[in-house]
Formats: C-alpha cells, sequence, structure tokens
C-alpha cells in the first residue's frame, strides 16, 4: 500500500470544503485560491482547480466575476452564492463532527 496514494485521496476528499472556506467572505481569483492551498501544505496543482471550480460553479455554489487587472489579462474572480454559504456552514458542522470522531478514535488507539 503507497502512503502517498492515501495522503492524496485524504487531501483530495477535504479540497472543495477547503475551497469554500477560502472564499467565505471575499472573491478571490484562481491563482490567490490555489495560493492559499500551496501555503498550507494542500499540495495542488492547477489542473486540479480548475476543473474543481467549474464543478462547483455548476454546482451553484460558486459564481464568478471577471474583472480587469494592471498587470495582465482580465481575472475570474470566484465568490460564493447564497446556496454555496449554506452548503459551506452545512460542510463546517460535518467537519466539525468528524474531526471530534476521527480525534476520538485514534487518540484512544495511540493511548493503548
Amino acid at each position: 500500500m503507497n502512503v502517498e496514494n492515501t495522503k492524496a485521496q485524504m487531501r483530495k476528499g477535504v479540497l472543495e470544503y477547503c475551497i469554500l472556506s477560502i472564499l467565505n467572505g471575499e472573491d478571490k481569483y484562481a491563482s490567490e485560491i490555489l495560493g492559499t492551498l500551496k501555503d498550507a501544505k494542500m499540495l495542488v496543482v492547477e489542473g486540479t482547480i480548475y476543473p474543481l471550480l467549474t464543478r462547483l460553479k455548476n454546482a451553484g455554489l460558486l459564481n464568478y466575476r471577471w474583472e480587469e487587472s494592471t498587470s495582465g489579462p482580465p481575472r475570474k474572480y470566484y465568490g460564493l452564492t447564497e446556496t454555496g454559504g449554506l452548503f459551506l456552514k452545512e460542510l463546517n458542522s460535518t467537519w466539525d463532527e468528524l474531526r471530534t470522531a476521527v480525534n476520538l478514535v485514534t487518540n484512544t488507539k495511540q493511548k493503548k
């Protein structure tokens, strides 16, 4: 079994949640989102983020707007829709429950 594959699958499992959290309260363009993820050591490449942003937009969780840039072509800024904000609240609750459960299980096992 390859531990790197398992670690990658764990990151993929929380990537949507992380993106919605990054966009909570502030619109950002894809490079900013990618930078935030990389700063957090969420090893993500551009080829992963763009299809995911499109999928979240198509699901009605994100919208986007074009904005002129002083340093190049116009940028597409993504933001949460009202539905996206409600979805994020639900994910926050689910994440708290999951984190508590995982900590309980893993901490119990490590103490024995």
